[in-house]
């Protein structure tokens, strides 16, 4: 009877230590992946705030080409309200499409393509772009690790019953997959 109580003993203290280990491992990784995704937003943010600045460049050169500068702080004020994943997504491509119309137009004044401060600007928003790929490719993977661990055993049962669920990737929108057009 002494050993069976033991054996019982000894069963209990590996659920727990296992239950507790797996709910910490699942809150680490929780967290990381909302850092990752702070990451995002912060460079998101980087370049909505660059963009009045090269939006105002352009207006100097090409004020009648309003509807494309209209459609850039449509599109940045958007993406500012946006929530969640997918939604940071959509806007993001919208804000996409309208800057490279507005690149577009820049295009067509050398002028413009000269001046110092559009090319510190675009030097600028060539950065941030890229740091916006690498915390999209950070945050991703953050998030496979993630729901892979969620899905697999044991962490699956834990995860169910402290109500860990899945998280959403960082897609790109529909219009990524389709190569821009510049004319001039």
């Amino acid at each position: 009877m002494n050993k069976t109580v033991w054996i019982i003993i000894a069963i209990v203290t590996m659920l727990v230590v296992g239950g507790i280990s797996s709910y910490n491992s699942l809150i680490n990784m929780s967290e990381n992946v909302g850092g990752k995704w702070g990451q995002i937003e912060n460079q998101l943010q980087r370049r909505a705030d660059l963009i009045p600045n090269l939006v105002s460049t352009v207006k100097g050169y090409a004020a009648h080409e309003q509807q494309a500068i209209q459609a850039v702080a449509d599109a940045r004020a958007k993406l500012g309200g946006a929530q969640g994943p997918s939604a940071k997504a959509e806007a993001n491509g919208e804000l996409n499409t309208a800057l490279s119309r507005l690149l577009v137009i820049a295009e067509n004044y050398p002028n413009l393509k000269a001046d110092k401060n559009f090319r510190a600007l675009m030097d600028e928003l060539s950065g941030t772009e890229n740091r916006i790929a690498v915390a999209r490719k950070d945050y991703n993977e953050s998030v496979q690790l993630y729901n892979t661990t969620i899905r697999s055993l044991p962490a699956s049962i834990f995860a169910r019953y402290y109500g860990f669920g899945s998280m959403e990737y960082f897609k790109a929108d529909e219009g990524a997959k389709q190569v821009p057009q510049v004319k001039f």
